[in-house]
């Protein structure tokens, strides 16, 4: 695991990198990264402008606040995520205009584009709609979330993980396209959906695809 000191300063990096990419505005969405003792959270309430490294909070596992600050509201599905899948080492939680607009028609995205895949399955599925920072989105985002790495969440936007941040970021920013060409494709027609034989060709072909680093 690397230092407190970097594991902070990247969160807030990831944080300004959502707000300069247009996936997030003011204080909206929230970012975390697993720890040995759990995770580190970004904080409530407090705008990337004005955001620093020691604002982010330390939790463990059990939803313990180990560190002097509050946390982000959606705690709850950070820790799940993290619980239930070894496999994620990070949590990018967005606002992002075409996803959240995708989630407020409460769908799943389709597998119109192969790039889909990079979500981890054959669509990307929209969890269903629960108060924010409540237990029950907690448990809806887990769901949604089975085999894959992104999902949507109802009224509300959407999640990305990955194993590092690097790779979750990568990852929001590759849903927030998909969802704005699916957006746009609609506008025109149907879009015509590959079928499941052609998306495990998909599958297959993104083994060891791409750049480790943001490789998800």
């Amino acid at each position: 695991m690397k230092s407190a000191e970097h594991v902070r300063q990247s969160l807030l990096d990831a944080t300004l990198e959502l707000l300069r990419q247009g996936l997030n505005a003011n204080a909206s969405g929230n970012v975390s990264v697993r720890t040995d003792a759990g995770f580190c959270i970004t904080p409530s309430g407090i705008g990337p402008d004005r955001m620093q490294p020691a604002d982010m909070v330390d939790m463990a596992l059990d939803g313990t606040v180990l560190t002097a600050g509050k946390p982000s509201s959606e705690w709850r599905f950070h820790r799940d995520l993290y619980a239930a899948r070894p496999d994620i080492g990070a949590v990018v939680h967005a606002h992002s205009p075409y996803a959240t607009s995708m989630a407020c028609l409460r769908q799943d995205i389709p597998p119109f584009h192969y790039m889909i895949a990079m979500a981890g399955g054959n669509t990307i599925r929209c969890a269903e709609y629960h108060l924010f920072g409540t237990q029950q989105l907690s448990d809806a985002v887990v769901h949604a979330m089975q085999d894959r790495k992104a999902c949507l969440l109802s009224n509300h936007g959407m999640i990305a993980c990955g194993g590092t941040l690097q790779a979750a970021l990568a990852l929001a920013v590759e849903v927030e396209s998909l969802c704005a060409q699916y957006w746009r494709a609609l506008q025109v027609g149907t879009p015509v959906l590959l079928t499941e034989a052609e998306m495990a060709d998909v599958h297959r072909q993104f083994v060891g695809y791409g750049d480790p680093a943001t490789r998800t």
